[in-house]
């Protein structure tokens, strides 16, 4: 796309002043103020700067290098050695004559694309998913997402939580408490009692710990009856998982829980010990990292005093056989702050026991949900919120929404609406923040129809698309691909329309490279805000001739971008609110 073009030619013009300079480090990126520019670049400050020049200087010499006459009609040095880029009328015409040919929508899949795995949900077996995991699940997926459409292969892992000490414990409660009516009608809520109820009973009787641990053991040794009844706890636990991930329309390419890489775990610390990567202390395996000033204070056990392998282990071994199966060039872990030290371990690690691996590992963690008080989101009763009761009360808040909007549609259709609506607002509130931040679960937020929310921008959808069924209520054909030679913007609010769908291809890296979909909530609103705005002042359907193929070709390459971006975001389109 033109800032690709831009960027290219820019480099190519460092590289003749500075023959030396990295050209990753020369990066074009969109203008944050039109009066300033199309596009910007602020490269060649840095590069000034590490050599002692002058960066006005230097940025005047590679202007005198740079050939972008066919993109753009003026090349300015501003401040203290910014480069700002005026299109050309010309280019910008050109691009969205390209998109309304179907060549691209303003962004091209990956000249070289990459191999990522993406990890994240990762819920526990006999545990409900509840309101934690919805960061975890809707982050991950809508990363996999955008580098999908990037072009990349993308594999997703959900790294369920199916072995340790709790089995113990569930198989007792399984053996001794189980209701096979409750069980039938809520299985991972009837395991959760379970668990419960025998922990509290394993906190007052030694002996029932014992016959805790005895069943772990034997269940750890393959016994077939306690691996029958853990299997069945898996089973009946994935049908539950599957179902909120069917609702959010969340896919796993693989489903490896931890049991799946046990094989792999002496293994695993038997190599490290041999390399000396690891060492005995206290009876324990140890990786220190004395040569590491931040992680110096928290050497990392790799294997327990009494023999046993932990989550350290596990993700060594996990990191191992996806590197031996996929061969990824970037492994992307999505889970809350509090594992940031946890993956800082693992990272470090790992590249000293694979010092050859060129992969980029990516911790990529996020903040919590707090409630209108500020404390973690939880119900009146304190108790943790499930996750798929709160999927249903957004359902049943967007259903009396849309209700009261357009009371005169069919129910089955106001019902469906009101689930693209409300597992939408529900998305879109997570991924607006930026990801590292807490926010706060705000239903009247979410759901409004103004604002920075999925309702607004399913309703900016929406409008683009009731004006193409008022054309073809008229009776009149409509083809963007042979409107395309008439793209040319004329009209103010035209030109900063289209300025902003040029856009659209550098956000969407933006966010696979920082891992940001707030960069994209935002995309997306201000391109719902710069439609209305030309929308109020560019009649559309009362124009006629190319003015009016002019405007509707804008209006339908706004209605792809905005489908697109939130089909990237994990959101559906309803074609009517």
């Amino acid at each position: 796309m033109l800032h690709r073009l831009l960027e290219s030619r820019l480099q190519a013009a460092v590289a003749a002043v500075l023959p030396d300079a990295d050209p990753a480090l020369v990066r074009v990126r969109p203008c944050p103020e039109p009066r300033f520019g199309d596009y910007q670049s602020n490269a060649l400050m840095s590069l000034a700067k590490a050599r002692g020049q002058n960066p006005r200087t230097l940025a005047a010499a590679v202007v005198g290098k740079l050939d972008v006459h066919d993109l753009s009609h003026l090349v300015e040095v501003a401040g203290p050695g910014f480069l700002n880029f005026h299109l050309r009328p010309e280019a910008l015409a050109a691009a969205l004559q390209a998109a309304a040919r179907g060549e691209h929508l303003f962004f091209r899949p990956a000249s070289v694309p990459r191999t990522v795995v993406v990890d994240f949900s990762s819920p526990n077996v006999a545990k409900p998913m509840h309101v934690g995991h919805i960061r975890s699940t809707i982050l991950g997926d809508c990363l996999a997402r955008v580098l999908r459409l990037l072009g990349h292969r993308v594999i997703t892992d959900n790294h369920l939580g199916d072995w340790g000490t709790q089995f113990g414990k569930l198989i007792v409660g399984w053996k001794r408490h189980r209701d096979d009516a409750a069980l039938a009608r809520d299985p991972v809520g009837e395991m959760e009692r379970l668990y419960r109820l025998v922990n509290q009973a394993c906190e007052r009787d030694p002996a029932v710990l014992e016959a805790a641990r005895q069943e772990l053991v034997k269940l750890q040794q393959g016994d077939p009856e306690n691996r029958a009844i853990w299997q069945r706890m898996l089973e009946l636990s994935r049908e539950q998982f599957d179902a909120i991930y069917r609702r959010l329309g969340v896919r796993f390419d693989h489903t490896l829980g931890e049991s799946f890489y046990n094989p792999r775990l002496r293994a695993v610390v038997e190599e490290l010990v041999a390399r000396g990567i690891a060492r005995e202390s206290d009876g324990a395996q140890v990786v220190f990292f004395e040569e590491d000033p931040e992680l110096k204070a928290h050497p990392a056990i790799i294997q327990k005093s009494d023999g046993a392998a932990n989550y350290a282990t596990t993700d060594l071994a996990t990191l191992a056989h996806r590197l031996e199966t996929w061969h990824p060039d970037e492994i992307i872990y999505v889970t809350d702050a509090r594992q940031q030290l946890h993956f800082k371990q693992i990272f470090a690690i790992f590249r000293r026991w694979h010092p050859e691996a060129r992969i980029v590992l990516a911790h990529v963690w996020f903040g919590s949900i707090l409630g209108p008080d500020g404390k973690p989101f939880k119900t009146r009763a304190g108790d943790t919120i499930k996750l798929a009761d709160l999927l249903d009360e957004a359902e049943e808040r967007a259903f009396r929404l849309v209700t009261e909007k357009n009371p005169a549609l069919p129910e089955a259709e106001r019902r469906a609406i009101a689930r693209q609506v409300g597992l939408g607002a529900v998305k879109y509130q997570d991924l607006l923040p930026n990801r590292q931040s807490d926010y706060v679960f705000d239903w009247d937020k979410m759901l409004a129809l103004s604002g920075n929310t999925a309702p607004y921008l399913q309703y900016a959808h929406t409008r683009i698309r009731s004006i193409f069924r008022k054309l073809a209520e008229t009776g009149e054909s409509w083809d963007l691909r042979a409107a395309a030679p008439l793209l040319q913007p004329a009209d103010p609010a035209e030109r900063t329309l289209a300025r902003h769908l040029l856009y659209f291809g550098h956000t969407l890296e933006a966010v696979a490279t920082e891992y940001r979909p707030n960069y994209l909530c935002n995309y997306l609103y201000e391109l719902a805000g710069h439609f209305s705005d030309f929308y109020e002042a560019c009649p559309v359907l009362r124009e006629t001739g190319a003015t009016r193929t002019r405007r509707l070709a804008l209006c339908e390459l706004t209605a792809r971008v905005l489908q697109t971006g939130l089909h990237a975001l994990g959101i559906e389109t309803p074609e009517r609110m």
